[in-house]
């Protein structure tokens, strides 16, 4: 058996073969898991990278079934039933799950894939770090070079991880002026939150999303609905309408595309995002013994809900999981099992003490009380005891105040098969 990727549901698809009397390669092109909900803190200085990382091998140390292969995969042969690696190299299947995930979506928007900075992987948090704090020293060297003497910073995408970079980049730029006196003027200083909608954080409920837009104006973030975004250039962002925002920094949360990924060049159907059609069970069409899941599926609802499930990371745990169970299922030649979804909720951070914590059932949790509980969520999936503590301390102390941190600015060199993209 071989599994495409050690994201989420990846993880997933090994951890229910594992231990179990089949022989499992995993493949990826980083030897290291991401946990990608919290690649903003990175981003924006809240966290190390390595407090998001955790090593494939370590994952799965004790389990003898279960090998890591670090290589980037370039193509599936479905009819030799072969994977193709960039090193010449091929690794024969006779069970094969695909979870390859998605990349950033720019959708044909002008000059945005070349000037906004995405955040998808462990490199583009890093990359991102390194520019915004680049750029709050080089306006305290040169504020003449900023219009008003202070930078701009712009988030595309009013969803999850546009909504909580930007709740994180203001009190960055807080800390930065408190702690590390830089000789900024926190009034001209702005963090400016773009989305094409007429609400932020869409998916949630409405009392959610005003709280989110509430929350976020009240910190000095610049709220701009219905402004779709139609040019992105190194020096600002050009709006629909005409409107130049200059800035010096464009953040790109405006959304995932499995186009131009490796489940794209399977040459099945597609769907809403480029997601590869798949069967109930998971598998795809002619191929039984292939499964796509989490962010490269095109996983339909359950329970007579129409339209995809969202691609996010609770989707992408129970689909690996699926996938996983169901290669079992058919070498004990059971029949397959339909996938279905069990939706537990979504949550958003705003910044420190306010986050939205919408469950299946139940009302919706704001302020402390949601930030509590989406600390928790995420402490749970969090990957390694270490990784755990590090970011509860970390965390805590946050609470109280805001600690010193890891502002620094670390030459971003990519080595070898470490580069973007999936696997």
């Amino acid at each position: 058996m071989v599994i495409i990727g050690a994201g989420f549901a990846g993880l997933a698809a090994a951890r229910a073969v594992a231990g179990k009397p089949i022989e499992v390669v995993i493949v990826d092109q980083h030897n290291f898991h991401t946990f990608q909900p919290l690649l903003y803190q990175v981003a924006t200085a809240g966290l190390e990278p390595a407090d998001v990382a955790y090593p494939v091998r370590t994952i799965f140390g004790r389990y003898p079934n279960i090998i890591f292969r670090h290589g980037r995969v370039t193509g599936v042969d479905l009819e030799a039933r072969e994977v193709a690696l960039s090193d010449g190299s091929h690794l024969a299947y006779d069970q094969l799950v695909i979870a390859s995930g998605a990349t950033a979506g720019y959708f044909g928007i002008r000059g945005a894939s070349a000037n906004a900075r995405p955040l998808y992987t462990l490199a583009d948090a890093r990359r991102l770090r390194n520019q915004v704090l680049g750029c709050l020293e080089a306006a305290d060297a040169r504020p003449e070079d900023y219009d008003d003497g202070a930078p701009t910073f712009v988030v595309v995408g009013g969803g999850p991880t546009g909504v909580e970079t930007a709740g994180a980049l203001v009190e960055l730029l807080d800390v930065a002026m408190r702690r590390d006196k830089l000789r900024i003027d926190p009034e001209r200083t702005r963090v400016v939150l773009l989305d094409a909608g007429d609400s932020l954080l869409t998916g949630f409920k409405p009392n959610a999303r005003r709280y989110a837009e509430q929350i976020l104006r009240s910190r000095r973030v610049d709220v701009r609905l219905s402004a779709p975004v139609s040019e992105v250039t190194d020096s600002g962002v050009r709006l629909s309408s005409g409107e130049w925002i200059k800035a010096a920094v464009v953040v790109w949360a405006g959304g995932v595309t499995v186009d131009g990924t490796l489940a794209s060049s399977l040459g099945m159907k597609s769907c809403a995002g480029g997601r590869v059609e798949v069967g109930a069970d998971l598998s795809l069409e002619g191929h039984p013994e292939v499964y796509v899941a989490g962010d490269a599926a095109g996983i339909p609802w359950s329970h007579g809900l129409k339209g995809l499930c969202p691609q996010l990371a609770p989707v992408a745990i129970q689909s690996g999981t699926h996938a996983g169970r169901q290669v079992l299922r058919r070498l004990a030649g059971e029949p397959a099992q339909p996938f279905a979804y069990h939706d537990k909720g979504i949550m958003a951070t705003i910044g420190r003490r306010a986050a939205v914590a919408q469950l299946r059932k139940g009302p919706v949790l704001r302020g402390t009380f949601g930030w509590l509980a989406w600390l928790a969520l995420h402490l749970v999936y969090l990957v390694g005891f270490r990784n755990r503590i590090v970011v509860i301390v970390n965390w805590a102390w946050r609470y109280l105040d805001w600690p010193s941190g890891p502002r620094l600015i670390v030459a971003d060199v990519d080595v070898g098969l470490d580069a973007e993209g999936p696997p």
